[in-house]
């Protein structure tokens, strides 16, 4: 069975491995084991000794109660453990999804959101998030897209590339409208308890509705992209329906990612003061920069790792973002290869000085352009 092809991943496969600059990727400056083992006060020969058998079949009773810990009033019956946050999407459409199914996605996202429901013969109905509303859902263009068809309601909170956060208040207004028509919500949250406000959290779909469903993953907020583990959270019937279907394609995490996923979650703490840090830095190095460059332009960032910004140039992103790769070794996102034009992504939470200097090579190229 065909489907479209990954603009992001495509992109992301051609030129990320030959960028001087990386500004593509999403990921906090990933963690290696010794880093990790260091920061929470693990032994290393702790993991040396583990025997290499198959894991738990939907992940260890340690690494699910770790991640019901992230929720409330929730237990390892309403957590399934999957091949990162990619699995865990692609299990919850597998699940639910059937042809002539409605499905409302919001874009920009990441594109499995639509592409997926649309390969398995549903009707995918697309919400733009518009810059004007610094990139927050138009709650009323989303009630008149959801009808008494509408199976299954997708977002991302905070949301990848624009870094907007919605608020309870948002969410709540979300929940109504799925829940009039019965619908359930799916909502990626791979950037949860990346707030930047220190004060602030986000809450999440599966705590607020008992057809919310959560996608979680140790790849962003925990620095552990590498890992590969992912989760899905929601009610026990939605699991059930998942772990049927996961029996087909993933069996089991690998029992070494399952141990470094909770040691990571039991110092959440630890972990998410340094990340936060990382984060703020490379947000006011971009926002600096930002304010600096005539020609480019972004909304407040509220969440996340990565920023969308706008450019003022004739090209399209494609055009625009291969020129100054070509030339300069940056590389950054275009938006179409998310369905927004005359846009990049531009991803800050890497290493600092290499950042900074990217940032430099992308300034001198502009005065040229």
């Amino acid at each position: 069975m065909e489907i479209d092809i990954f603009k992001i991943e495509e992109f992301m496969n051609e030129y990320e491995s030959r960028a001087k600059y990386d500004m593509t990727t999403t990921c906090i400056d990933s963690f290696s084991l010794k880093n990790l083992f260091a920061l929470t006060g693990k032994n290393l020969d702790e993991i040396i000794e583990k025997p290499l058998h198959y894991g738990d079949i939907t992940g260890s009773l340690r690494l699910k109660k770790n991640v019901a810990n992230l929720y409330q009033n929730k237990t390892e019956k309403n957590v399934s453990v999957t091949l990162g946050a990619i699995g865990g999407n692609s299990l919850v459409f597998l699940s639910l999804i059937e042809p002539e199914d409605e499905v409302v996605s919001v874009i920009p996202t990441y594109q499995q959101h639509y592409s997926i429901p649309k390969q398995l013969g549903a009707k995918v109905k697309l919400v733009t998030l518009k810059p004007e509303l610094n990139w927050h859902i138009d709650l009323k263009e989303l009630k008149n897209a959801v009808t008494k068809r509408t199976k299954l309601i997708t977002l991302n909170n905070p949301n990848n590339p624009t870094g907007a956060v919605l608020n309870d208040e948002e969410l709540l207004e979300i929940v109504k409208i799925a829940d009039n028509v019965g619908a359930y919500v799916l909502c990626d949250e791979v950037y949860r308890f990346l707030n930047h406000d220190k004060n602030s959290s986000t809450t999440s779909i599966a705590d607020i509705y008992n057809k919310g469903i959560s996608t979680f993953s140790m790849s962003k907020t925990f620095s552990l992209a590498g890992i590969r583990v992912g989760f899905v959270v929601a009610n026990e019937k939605i699991i059930s329906k998942i772990n049927v279907q996961r029996q087909y394609n993933t069996i089991s995490i690998s029992a070494l990612d399952d141990y470094i996923a909770c040691v990571a979650l039991e110092n959440k703490d630890k972990i998410s003061e340094r990340n936060l840090k990382i984060v703020l830095e490379g947000k006011k190095v971009l926002t600096d920069w930002v304010n600096r460059e005539p020609k480019i332009s972004m909304s407040v960032l509220e969440g996340g790792t990565t920023a969308f910004v706008a450019y003022d140039d004739p090209r399209n992103s494609y055009d625009f973002a291969l020129n100054l790769f070509n030339e300069t070794g940056v590389l950054v996102l275009p938006g179409d290869a998310m369905e927004i034009p005359k846009h990049l992504r531009v991803g800050y939470c890497g290493e600092i000085e290499n950042f900074k200097e990217g940032l430099n090579k992308f300034s001198d190229w502009l005065k040229k352009q």
